[in-house]
């Protein structure tokens, strides 16, 4: 029979078990040899007291001795005669009495302490090898030893996608674990876990011969971790627990069983106010009194804002962190899936382009792969004209300062780091001469130029345009933001994984499967949170924690879907399809939200950004302004009908056209993102 893989998983334990039973036995031996060693100094050091006070009680003594039934062993008798050899004649017949005693067992006091040397060298060897042993259990890599003999692990690398040898060890594992509960569950007794993975392969070929390996369901994966897995259980038969049963039955539910409970703690709490007020006597709190409707309101608002982290930290308690898939890139980034990581910034100083620029070098060397570039996408500031005198000089200085990187690191790769820039274009809404759309409309502009659309969108490039057509997926990031050691290929491992890879509905308008946006927690990076008073207070825990894989977040425990924050990795095509001429212009600021709804975004709770906090009040305050009046203004998408882009809009491009143009059409967000809008609000 195989092993299964808990058996697998059980052989180097029991081999530990086995080398520390070993060392107990043995060092049971060396106690037993400690307490012989005693017994014979206490023997002889009585012989030898008496024989020199009162040397007419040692034969007295000797027959104590011999009442005693003392174990003559090795370690005994070799310690007896040394000590007494020493006193010479006086003890002879002491030795005498003893050898006889050996005689008649067979043995001779030589042959004895031949046999405690040799016992003793062997105690010690067998002591090395069981503690080397385990040191080599310790360093050794079971992960291969049990991929390269479980069954169920070769069965699986049938995977007519071939991905699965392709993922990483996490995600392999977790499949495998899969299996081990889908077969516990079987109805009969002959379903190994064997049967299990070779049902799951077979269900993946026949989605494969049906559909092509390049859909979801073709993966094998598919039935493990995602929608598959109800037809595998099918197949083979598996009864379900009640408490799974109940699981997926709420899961139909589960924005419903989300709300439910924040809205009822609002609503007791809420009434709890007004109950204090009947106690108080208030006159004429009724429904027709402003102060009624006053006190609702910011009660309930209040109320919610206490009521929303309750759900949240108990859904966290009960429910395990979802850890997506990944393939294991750690050797290399794969041509097909080639990546840019841009930082949309303004030009506004020579010196915060050396800052810039300094920042993308250390992003580059813990990122480096040959697959992997690095740009600016940069604006100049407002201005009231299309062109300030400083503009030609501080763009000369940004162009030589990246061309002088890329020398820099010319025996790595020809190009590396690029520059995309922008010309101000007149805005006829805010009367300023802008980047368009300032930051969305310099990643819109940019999806389109790496597909070879809006060439007139950047009046400068450094760099080598003959790659932008390959590159598949691009990482945002903001200027304060550090990308951590190996971060970008996990990124792009989980982003390129089948059962992530976003589904497009035309229908619906947006992305319905997998993910266009891939979102990595972020925390506050540990020079930030101690630089003021006000960051000490507010910062809260900073670095990345060593020990910590994977965090909990509501969302993506409960829906499978995070929310996007403007710093992360994305797919061009499919962020280009879900969200290009979706909105009206000089409307939206914070855009990031919607885009999530549209282009389908989850939380990578294992990999993690680290960035900059406010070092002021001031500073914090200046930038919540800005969420704040971002999230107001896509308060429209609360509604059936949402903001359209304006009519005049045919492709992407600065054409100077408002908002009082756009038209109105049927809103696609789902209901938990038109949720999250409003909980923002």
């Amino acid at each position: 029979e195989p092993l299964k893989l808990g058996e697998l998983w059980a052989f180097p334990i029991m081999l530990q078990l086995a080398l520390l039973e070993n060392l107990r036995r043995v060092g049971v031996r060396i106690a037993r040899r400690r307490e012989d060693l005693d017994a014979a100094i206490t023997w002889a050091d009585r012989m030898l007291a008496t024989a020199e006070k009162e040397p007419k009680q040692l034969i007295q003594l000797l027959a104590e001795f011999a009442n005693a039934d003392v174990p003559l062993t090795a370690p005994f008798v070799e310690e007896f005669y040394a000590r007494l050899q020493a006193q010479g004649p006086a003890m002879a017949f002491v030795q005498t009495w003893v050898e006889q005693k050996l005689i008649e067992q067979g043995v001779t006091a030589t042959q004895l302490s031949a046999a405690a040397g040799r016992t003793a060298a062997a105690n010690q060897i067998s002591i090395a090898n069981s503690i080397g042993s385990l040191r080599f259990i310790g360093a050794m890599d079971w992960k291969n030893y049990v991929e390269s003999l479980s069954v169920v692990e070769q069965t699986l690398r049938e995977d007519p996608t071939g991905m699965h040898a392709s993922q990483d060890f996490a995600t392999r594992d977790r499949y495998r674990h899969v299996i081990e509960d889908v077969a516990r569950g079987c109805a009969h007794s002959s379903c190994s876990e064997l049967t299990v993975a070779r049902e799951a392969i077979v269900l993946a070929q026949t989605a494969a011969e049906r559909s092509g390996t390049n859909d979801r369901s073709a993966h094998v994966g598919y039935y493990l971790i995602d929608q598959g897995r109800q037809s595998l259980e099918r197949a083979v038969g598996c009864r379900l627990s009640w408490n799974r049963r109940a699981s997926r039955a709420l899961r139909h539910f589960r924005l419903f069983l989300y709300l439910g409970p924040i809205l009822l703690l609002t609503a007791l709490a809420t009434s709890v106010v007004f109950f204090s007020f009947a106690e108080f006597e208030y006159p004429g709190l009724e429904p027709g009194d402003w102060r009624y409707w006053f006190f609702t309101i910011t009660g309930i608002i209040g109320v919610s804002a206490l009521a929303v982290p309750l759900v949240n930290l108990l859904v966290t308690l009960v429910l395990p962190p979802r850890a997506l898939p990944r393939l294991d890139f750690s050797q290399g980034i794969p041509s097909v899936h080639r990546t840019m990581v841009v930082v949309p910034t303004l030009l506004s100083r020579s010196q915060e382009i050396d800052d810039l620029l300094e920042a993308l070098e250390i992003r580059y060397l813990g990122n480096r792969d040959p697959n992997l570039f690095f740009a600016l996408l940069t604006d100049f500031h407002d201005a009231p004209e299309r062109i300030l005198p400083d503009d030609d000089a501080l763009l000369a200085y940004a162009r030589a300062a990246v061309q002088a990187l890329n020398e820099s690191y010319r025996e790595d790769r020809p190009c590396i780091f690029y520059l995309f820039h922008r010309h101000r274009v007149w805005n006829p809404y805010e009367k300023v001469w802008m980047g368009y759309e300032r930051k969305r409309g310099k990643l819109e502009q940019f999806n389109a130029l790496l597909r070879g659309e809006g060439q007139t969108a950047f009046s400068d490039i450094v760099g080598d345009a003959s790659i932008l057509g390959s590159i598949k997926y691009v990482i945002t990031l903001d200027t304060d933001t550090q990308l951590p050691r190996d971060a970008a290929r996990t990124l792009i491992g989980n982003i390129a994984h089948p059962l992530n890879r976003p589904v497009y509905d035309a229908g619906k308008g947006r992305i319905v499967e997998g993910y266009a946006i891939l979102q990595p927690r972020a925390s506050i990076s540990m020079t930030s949170a101690g630089q003021s008073r006000f960051t000490k207070l507010f910062a809260g825990e900073s670095g990345i924690d060593p020990y910590t894989r994977e965090v909990s977040d509501v969302y993506q425990d409960i829906f499978g879907e995070g929310s996007f924050i403007g710093k992360g990795i994305y797919d061009v095509d499919a962020f280009r399809q879900a969200v290009d001429g979706r909105f009206p212009e000089n409307l939206i600021l914070s855009h990031d939200l919607l885009e999530s709804g549209y282009a389908r975004s989850a939380l990578v709770t294992d990999v993690g950004l680290i960035e900059e906090h406010p070092a002021s009040y001031a500073q914090e305050a200046s930038r919540r302004h800005r969420w704040i009046r971002g999230d107001w203004q896509i308060a429209g998408w609360l509604f059936s009908r949402v903001p359209g882009p304006p009519r005049s809009n045919k492709s992407i491009g600065p054409n100077g056209s408002n908002r009082r143009g756009a038209k109105r059409q049927p809103n696609p967000l789902t209901a938990l993102s038109v949720w999250k809008i409003f909980d923002n609000l």
